[in-house]
């Protein structure tokens, strides 16, 4: 992984059609391209984080020109990645959020957020969405190798929960014919960790991403890649009815466990 430091134009995008799912008006990443390099993510290819270093300074300025509203941080490009932990760029955004008035919905899979509880506390109404995609072990050590575990990011949300920030679970990306068996346990451990609410949507295969994807999927079980083609043929999104029974799968679970399935 390299490393490369970057002085902006611009850092906050306005969001120009509602945002059903994360409840957002603008968005904002720190850091472009993830550490992470989850193998379902189009960020595991450009292996060159590039750190905004005048992001500070670019955002006091947008901010006195925009009406105020909630910012999602971290929309494509984890906020709390291991780099984050030296250059302080997202603790130093939730700051000029907190001292502007907006209100913010964060978005990571690190427990490095609880760093920030004490200025989240000031913030007007934060939200924090901590995203798991799968409880299989053998699974989530090819997919997602480099992030934290699942035990270490429900802490995460109960932490948080016990702070009195309103903090959720992405299911985000479903991952179709892996991630059906363990909805269940996730949403019922989503519920006894305090979460508020679950989010999900599912897995879209942009571009190359398809292919390389495919390739993955060899790897994890070799009969699941006709599958996927049959889901997918061509387009990026699953077919329509298979979207459908996830979205009804998920309704019943969040129902069964006395948990919101949105913000």
């Amino acid at each position: 992984m390299q490393y490369k430091q970057i002085r902006v134009d611009s850092l906050l995008t306005e969001i120009k059609t509602k945002d059903k799912l994360f409840g957002g008006d603008y968005t904002i990443d720190p850091y472009h391209n993830c550490e992470y390099g989850c193998l379902y993510c189009d960020s595991s290819f450009d292996k060159t984080i590039y750190i905004k270093i005048n992001a500070w300074d670019i955002l006091k300025e947008e901010l006195n020109h925009l009406d105020k509203g909630i910012i999602i941080v971290g929309s494509v490009h984890d906020p709390y990645q291991k780099v984050e932990e030296n250059y302080k760029l997202t603790r130093n955004i939730l700051t000029i959020i907190q001292k502007s008035g907006f209100s913010c919905h964060i978005l990571t899979k690190s427990e490095l957020i609880l760093r920030d509880i004490d200025i989240l506390k000031k913030i007007n109404n934060p939200c924090v969405t901590i995203s798991i995609t799968l409880l299989n072990d053998s699974i989530n050590n090819t997919l997602e190798k480099n992030i934290p575990d699942p035990k270490i990011r429900f802490q995460t949300i109960d932490k948080l929960s016990n702070q009195g920030i309103k903090t959720g679970l992405a299911i985000i990306p479903v991952l179709p014919y892996i991630v059906e068996s363990e909805l269940d346990k996730i949403i019922k451990l989503a519920k006894d960790y305090n979460a508020r609410y679950i989010l999900h949507k599912h897995l879209e295969l942009k571009g190359d991403l398809k292919l390389c994807f495919f390739n993955v999927l060899k790897t994890i079980n070799p009969n699941l890649v006709k599958k996927y083609q049959k889901l997918y043929k061509d387009s990026y999104k699953p077919d329509k009815k298979y979207i459908s029974k996830i979205n009804k799968i998920i309704y019943e679970l969040c129902t069964k466990y006395k948990i919101k399935n949105k913000i």
